[in-house]
Formats: C-alpha cells, structure tokens, sequence
C-alpha cells in the first residue's frame, strides 16, 4: 500500500467554519468526533482528521489542500449568502447555526447515503454507511488506523439484496443495488447532474427507485451543489408549520434555500423545538434525521 505523506494545513477561522454544527447537522455520516471534539473521517476515498484550536480549524490529510477546501466551501462568502428575508424564527435560526457549511460530497456516495436515511436516525444511517464501507470499500491505512472508502456503483451493481443483509438496512437494500445498476447502466450521469438546473437534477433522481422527494432534495443540495434544495424531514415540517405562514414555500429564500434549510433544520433539532418533554428525552438517544 502506497504510504503518502500526511500534511497538517489551517483550513480557516472557527468562525467560518464551525465542525461540529458542520458535521452535526444531518448533511454527512462519515465523521466522528472524539472526547476532545477531532473528527476524524473520509471523503473521496481520502481520510483526515479536523479539529479547532485557538479559534482556527485545521487538517491533517494526505490529500492536497485544494481538495479539501472545495469539500468545506471554503471559497464563498456565508454571511452574503445567509442575508435571508425570512421573518424572525428564520433570522434566529442563522444566527444560531452560524459556522455551518454546506460539504460538496461525492454524488454516488450522498445517493447512496440518502437512500439509507430514509425513516432512520444519523446513529443507525452511520452504522449501516460505515459497515458497507468496510464491506466492500477498499481500505484506508490513516495515522495508523485503518478506513475504507465508499464502495463504487460497479461493486454493487453485481449483488443481490442478499449480499447486503449483514447491513441490516431492510427494504432499502434492494434500493441501494437498483441505484448503482441505473449509474452503472448509464441510465443516470450524477455527475451531469451538477450542471443542469436544479429542477432538472431533482426530476432525474425522482426517476430512481426508492428516491422521493426528501432524498432527492438531500442529494441535490449535499452532492450535487444545487443550493436550491430544500429537504423536509420531520423537524422543518414542524418548523414550517409553527414559524412560517401557511403559504410558504421554499424558493422564496433564493438561491440558498438549501442553507436556510440547514439553520432551520439545526436549530429545531438541537433545541427539540415544538417538541413534547417525553418525546424530547427518547431523541437524545437518536437524533433523527
């Protein structure tokens, strides 16, 4: 196995980017913090461990620096981007989540990581999203402990539902192989998907088995750039019901909606916003997604 030499790199201030709103918000499932709050974690077949100190974020990654800065979004301007007319509820819920950034993921890997989510919790989508890695991803050897990459859409296109069962991720595995067979087969160019409109990526991923509107829409705004995307779970449907007028609809926030939609979606969640005591206590346990 190639040895590559490992770099340590300041990626920005804390206040651009804070890693654990970031990496806490729902959006990705490959990151793991410590008691010490390093994350250590993978993407694009690279691993890397990020951590804060003295108000700066840095990175330690065989990988270039420029990788990892296009990942983070690092080359936008967030505070423009968050000038949201919104009303109130919206305007607390920015200043709450500030330091969240939207992570440009692998298209196949946010797909496949989405249709995992589906009626699940980020502990569960995490496990079922590491053990598939582990399964049929190739290994990573990284500061001495080892990670895996997430598996190609020609490794699984071959399986059968079957094959997954040690995931334990139910009536999604039959999902999973369809979806790496569509890109397999050519019937779906995700990375093509990244230069057309957001109505016209948002159309071709609904065309896939097991994709509806929430998965689409994550896929959208967390692989294939299209800030426009506006997934409603459980927490924004609620938000929107309570703190937003009846008509309200989503392309009303512009361009960034996407990013609207992280600030609300963090902030319900981490203050159970709306949400009963006793139900309040249960999700401590699982944060759902």
């Amino acid at each position: 196995m190639e040895n590559r030499e490992i770099n340590t790199y300041r990626l920005c201030s804390s206040d651009e980017l804070d890693i654990t709103k970031t990496f806490e918000c729902g959006q990705c499932f490959r990151w793991n913090a410590d008691e010490k709050g390093v994350y250590r974690g993978v993407a694009f077949g690279k691993a890397a461990r990020v951590w804060n100190d003295g108000g700066e974020v840095y990175i330690s990654t065989d990988a270039p620096l420029t990788m990892w800065l296009d990942y983070f979004d690092l080359h936008r301007d967030y505070r423009e981007m968050s000038r949201f007319d919104g009303g109130e509820y919206l305007d607390k819920c920015v200043e709450y989540g500030m330091g969240i950034r939207i992570l440009n993921q692998e298209p196949w890997e946010a797909l496949c990581s989405f249709i995992i989510s589906q009626c699940n919790n980020i502990t569960r989508i995490k496990g079922i999203v590491e053990k598939l890695c582990a399964l049929f991803g190739d290994e990573i050897d990284f500061e001495g402990e080892k990670y895996y990459s997430f598996p190609q859409p020609q490794c699984l296109a071959v399986l059968s539902p079957e094959d997954l069962a040690p995931l334990r991720s139910g009536y999604r595995a039959p999902y999973i192989i369809k979806a790496a067979e569509s890109i397999v087969n050519g019937d779906i160019d995700l990375d093509a998907l990244i230069d057309c409109s957001y109505t016209e990526a948002k159309k071709a991923l609904l065309s896939l088995t097991g994709v509806g509107e929430k998965v689409a829409n994550c896929v959208v705004l967390f692989g294939l750039r299209h800030m426009e995307g506006f997934p409603i779970d459980v927490w924004i449907k609620r938000a929107l019901k309570e703190h937003f007028p009846p008509d309200f609809k989503p392309e009303t926030l512009g361009e960034y909606a996407g990013l609207a939609q992280q600030y609300i979606f963090y902030y319900a969640r981490e203050n159970k916003d709306g949400v009963p005591e006793k139900v309040k206590n249960e999700q401590k346990k699982t944060k759902n997604v």
